[in-house]
């Protein structure tokens, strides 16, 4: 008998010690991982910083001799960064609202209506995802002038709208397949309308998809880059990223301190946007259990 006990009790031992041995590689392992992502952001934090002549040095020091906010005023002012910042944040918030809209209807009527039109529509989806950028910009550029949408930000903002699009359905289709029917028909049986059955338990149920999908167009738009190039001339309405790219000269000369100044500049309205949303990546599910 006690043979037995002490074979069951040696696993269990063996587990234990695994477990003992196995949580601090696991938070090693996410420490490592955390200082990996963090430590571009850190660099750049610090060379926002740094002089001039401390970032020409042959050995510069990983910690600026102190802070030096000039870099930050250069930035503001000689590149006109406000404005491109109020550009990019029109054209940035115009797509994903936009994009919301279209696609909120447009993904519950492909998930939940079996009909011939949702193989074409899925079929579209993933076919415009093929193209890259630099085989339809000369056709987008000569249409988008023949209606004297070139250099203007409605124009950037309706392609930025079609280029997202595709890829907001794929996501919002897949959150709306994902909720069971049955809480509809459920509803239904209650006396609930359909506008009252989508709006009281297929929302709250949908809003981590909705913040997710709103999350990627928003940063999407923020970064985007190629299509501004090409349609945008006027320095005046010119977006973040190709600001930024004023900072590197004729010659590949980098003005790194006042490009790291602006480039930490230009993440703070992404990291706004997502301090103010990802409440509702946690909360959605469980407000729509509940009011389901």
């Amino acid at each position: 008998m006690s043979q037995t006990i002490t074979a069951k009790s040696a696993p269990m031992a063996t587990s234990r010690a695994a477990r003992r041995i196995g949580r601090p590689l696991q938070y090693l392992a996410l420490a490592a991982y955390v200082v990996f992502l963090g430590f571009p952001l850190l660099f750049l934090l610090l060379t926002a910083f740094k002089t001039p002549q401390e970032l020409l040095s042959p050995n510069p020091a990983f910690l600026p001799a102190q802070f030096n906010f000039d870099n930050f005023g250069q930035a503001i002012v000689k590149a006109n960064l406000l404005q491109s910042a109020a550009n990019s944040l029109f054209v940035a918030v115009a797509t994903t609202l936009i994009v919301t809209v279209i696609s909120l209807p447009a993904a519950y009527a492909l998930a939940r209506f079996r009909t011939k039109l949702r193989t074409v529509a899925t079929g579209w989806i993933l076919l415009s995802q093929v193209f890259p950028f630099i085989l339809i910009i000369i056709p987008l550029f000569l249409v988008l002038k023949q209606v004297g949408l070139i250099n203007n930000l409605v124009g950037l903002v309706l392609v930025y709208t079609v280029w997202s699009l595709p890829f907001a359905l794929w996501m919002l289709q897949g959150y709306v397949a994902g909720i069971p029917v049955e809480l509809e028909e459920a509803g239904a049986m209650d006396g609930g309308s359909r506008l009252l059955i989508l709006r009281r338990i297929v929302l709250p149920l949908l809003a981590p998809g909705l913040v997710a999908t709103s999350l990627f167009t928003f940063i999407g738009s923020w970064n985007e880059f190629f299509f501004a190039l090409v349609l945008i001339q006027d320095p005046a309405l010119q977006t973040l990223p190709l600001t930024l790219a004023r900072f590197v000269g004729a010659e590949g000369q980098v003005q790194l301190g006042q490009l790291a100044a602006a480039s930490l500049l230009a993440t703070i309205p992404s990291l706004v946007f997502f301090a103010l949303i990802q409440r509702r990546l946690t909360s959605g599910l469980l407000s729509g259990a509940v009011k389901g």
